[in-house]
């Protein structure tokens, strides 16, 4: 698509009603892996963009709130400071390099089936990952999560789950069930904590992450949901946090900026304690939407996306 200034234009849907629309300076990279198809583009106002099947993963200039509201709100919700840690997806190594924000992080491992993209990836995107990669504590494997989880007898503090949402029915669906949670689980340390990205929250389009959040509350008995404005993605997005003590929500101001000042190396762009308050304050529609959600998402009846 080309307007009278001459731009090329990338055009995401969010629903199959609704779009958002980003002019392209140039494409760096496109290519088909065995998995799914990659771009990473540069636009006009976000910078480099990472876009799988046709979606905004991340870019260059805002994926700072993704991430770190995406691994704090659970790095911080550890009953010690974490010593271990698994990345389930997380491509660009951006999620990888805010868990390596925590010094006592002895050991970091990234699982992402799609080891193309992965290595796409560290190629043209160094501005997202920053050397995540290369740090001696990080382990990068290319195989599916669920394998991985049901093969090793590891223990993890902390577990983030970074995937895209199944958009047809395949193996990224069997990541999103009951039976994959209780695995997630059964792999945290006796205080861990999760993460995970949970899709919109904007009004209208809740099925997703309400389901999630119903499902989780199946295995864990702390589950916390939270939000966020991501400029790039042009609607608010949801997250969880699952714990097996710590509830995130019970941490004040001082409490969250007291654990940052004693747990992450380095300043934060976004996430502190007034952040975390207003995050975790979902509004009065989406506590209603979670409260009515019914529906358990498991192996035999899984949740596909539109």
């Amino acid at each position: 698509m080309i307007n009278p200034q001459g731009y090329k234009w990338f055009f995401e849907t969010t629903t199959p009603a609704e779009g958002h629309m980003h002019a392209i300076k140039r494409t760096v990279v496109e290519a088909r892996t065995k998995f799914q198809h990659v771009e990473i583009m540069e636009t006009t106002s976000y910078g480099k963009v990472l876009i799988l099947d046709g979606r905004i993963q991340s870019s260059q200039t805002d994926e700072f709130i993704y991430h770190e509201a995406l691994v704090h709100p659970g790095m911080l919700a550890t009953e010690a400071p974490p010593r271990s840690a698994l990345v389930i997806g997380g491509g660009e190594g951006a999620t990888l390099r805010e868990v390596l924000k925590y010094p006592s992080i002895a050991r970091a491992v990234m699982v992402d089936i799609d080891g193309e993209v992965v290595e796409l990836c560290k190629k043209h995107l160094p501005e997202m990952h920053r050397g995540a990669f290369e740090d001696k504590r990080t382990e990068v494997r290319a195989e599916d999560a669920r394998g991985y989880l049901e093969k090793t007898s590891d223990r993890f503090d902390f577990i983030t789950v970074d995937l895209v949402e199944p958009l047809e029915e395949g193996p990224a669906c069997m990541l999103f069930t009951k039976e994959f949670y209780t695995l997630v689980r059964d792999r945290l340390t006796p205080a861990g904590a999760m993460t995970m990205q949970a899709g919109m929250t904007k009004l209208g389009e809740l099925a997703f992450y309400t389901a999630l959040h119903r499902t989780l509350r199946e295995v864990f008995p702390v589950v916390a949901g939270y939000q966020t404005f991501i400029s790039c993605f042009g609607t608010p997005w949801g997250f969880i946090t699952a714990t097996k003590k710590v509830d995130p929500r019970r941490l004040d101001t001082q409490t969250v900026d007291k654990l940052i000042a004693e747990r992450v190396k380095g300043p934060l762009d976004y996430w502190d304690g007034q952040t975390h308050q207003h995050a975790f304050s979902l509004p009065k529609f989406i506590r209603k939407a979670i409260d009515a959600q019914t529906r358990v998402v498991t192996d035999a009846h899984p949740l596909i996306m539109a």
